[in-house]
């Protein structure tokens, strides 16, 4: 958003959204919906999934370092 001089507030007012719904994913207190992709998309000229991708990686990555130990414990990998 900054590097295209955008606020949140703008990117809100102009997706039809509320500024609390931009400013919590910024701040990755709130996932990029569909509704919310679809709305992304419009506005920046992407597709939806570029988005849904975003958030997929993002999950991801946040799930890694939270259970990643716990998974190791817990899954044994099948012989190859």
């Amino acid at each position: 958003i900054e590097p295209m001089a955008l606020t949140r507030y703008k990117v809100a007012k102009l997706a039809g959204v509320q500024q609390r719904r931009i400013d919590e994913i910024c701040s990755g207190q709130r996932g990029i919906t569909a509704d919310t992709a679809l709305r992304l998309a419009r506005l920046f000229g992407t597709d939806a999934q570029f988005w849904v991708n975003l958030q997929a990686q993002y999950d991801l990555e946040t799930t890694e370092k939270e259970m990643r130990k716990r998974i190791e414990q817990e899954v044994t990998p099948l012989a190859a």
